[in-house]
């Protein structure tokens, strides 16, 4: 059974263009590019290529680039970094729509004596920039908000956001995780301090990812020991997976156009047959600008797991917009924010598409979830009741 993969929010493959650059640094050029020999030093100047690369995709200067594991430890850094910079501040701004990286360091933060306040969220999932501005003061260290968010797509204005920040002299932080390479950034002339990116959400293997670091920004290192990354990041460098992500950087920025035309109208066409096809359901904001990739999509009267089961067995790899699948019985933290009503919310699905994915894809799914949804709903009391009306 061949695969269709509409789950690229969690993951991506790695391009096969990717891989090639990546092949010869396992076993023929596996020098460490620290060393002072020759066979090192190549893999330094393949590193500095990556580190090139990635800054271009970005909009910014190479020395701003830090490479590290994850996205996960770029927010980590940034924010803790932040705190320390700033140790009489005791503040911190996010949002109730964060990613874990984010939002469970700033709740572990808060049992330590910080005070963090979580901004709101419409039923589009947009923010109230008047909110932002009541709240944030002189006691604010960092304002950590996420560029697009991973389960709605839905899009941040960051440039409106990094100006309030700026007028109160505080440090301006983004997961931009889920936006790098689906939309356009230009660091040079952003309000973004620090900037976060995972490599496997573009096309790159898992455990690489990289912070921006707007030059002359104060910063305390979060891994301590060596020189590497200009003291910024201690440990041996991830030789293959910075190549990697240097690689797929170049790649998403032939690509961006391409993302924001034919992805985009291949997710606004399944959208728009399943709302057709389909009756009582919405688009988890759908009134709101979002990443050209990404629809959740909200069904009335079906649990979120039975559809992503039932759609896994014909081959349809989705994810689901409520924590069912991980043993919880409540929705998602997003759509909770978001207010969508609980017979909604349940119901929840993502998909996400990336460059590889086709029209033929999009019509197996538009001849599969109809019926998925119909036989759900007539195993369903509460869907029974909806179709005898």
């Amino acid at each position: 059974m061949k695969e269709i993969y509409f789950d690229n929010n969690a993951t991506t493959k790695v391009d096969e263009a990717v891989f090639e650059e990546i092949r010869p640094y396992f076993c023929e050029l596996y020098g460490n590019p620290s060393s002072m020999h020759f066979f090192g030093g190549q893999v330094q100047r393949k590193i500095d290529e990556a580190r090139n690369r990635t800054a271009a995709l970005l909009g910014a200067l190479p020395e701003e680039i830090i490479f590290t594991a994850c996205g996960t430890e770029s927010d980590n850094a940034a924010i803790r970094s932040a705190l320390e910079i700033f140790p009489e501040k005791r503040h911190i701004i996010t949002t109730r729509v964060e990613h874990p990286a984010v939002l469970t360091l700033c709740r572990n933060l808060s049992k330590r004596g910080y005070r963090v306040t979580e901004l709101t969220v419409d039923g589009d999932g947009n923010l109230d920039l008047d909110e932002l501005r009541a709240v944030v003061d002189d006691d604010t260290a960092i304002v950590s908000i996420m560029h697009a968010n991973n389960e709605t797509g839905v899009i941040f204005p960051i440039e409106k956001i990094g100006a309030i920040v700026k007028e109160k002299g505080a440090l301006f932080h983004t997961d931009a995780v889920q936006a790098v390479g689906k939309v356009p950034m230009n660091m040079a002339s952003s309000t973004v301090d620090m900037l976060a990116l995972s490599g496997h959400k573009l096309h790159a293997p898992k455990g690489i990812g990289a912070m921006y670091l707007r030059k002359g920004v104060p910063f305390r290192p979060f891994m301590v020991g060596g020189h590497q990354e200009r003291n910024r990041r201690a440990g041996t460098e991830n030789t293959v997976g910075i190549i990697a992500l240097g690689k797929s950087c170049e790649l998403a920025g032939h690509y961006l156009a391409e993302e924001n035309s034919r992805v985009k109208a291949l997710r606004d066409r399944l959208e728009a047959e399943i709302l057709r096809l389909i009756p009582n359901v919405r688009v988890n904001g759908g009134g709101a600008e979002r990443l050209p990739n990404t629809t959740s999509v909200a069904f009335e009267f079906v649990e979120g797991e039975a559809i992503l089961l039932l759609l896994s067995e014909k081959g349809i790899c989705a994810s689901s917009g409520s924590a069912c699948t991980s043993g919880s019985l409540e929705p998602s933290h997003v759509l909770r924010a978001m207010g969508v009503p609980f017979t909604c919310a349940h119901g929840s699905i993502r998909f996400s598409l990336s460059r590889f994915s086709t029209d033929e894809e999009v019509d197996a799914i538009i001849g599969e979830l109809p019926p998925i949804i119909q036989r759900l709903r007539e195993l369903s009391p509460f869907g029974r009741e909806f179709l005898q009306k």
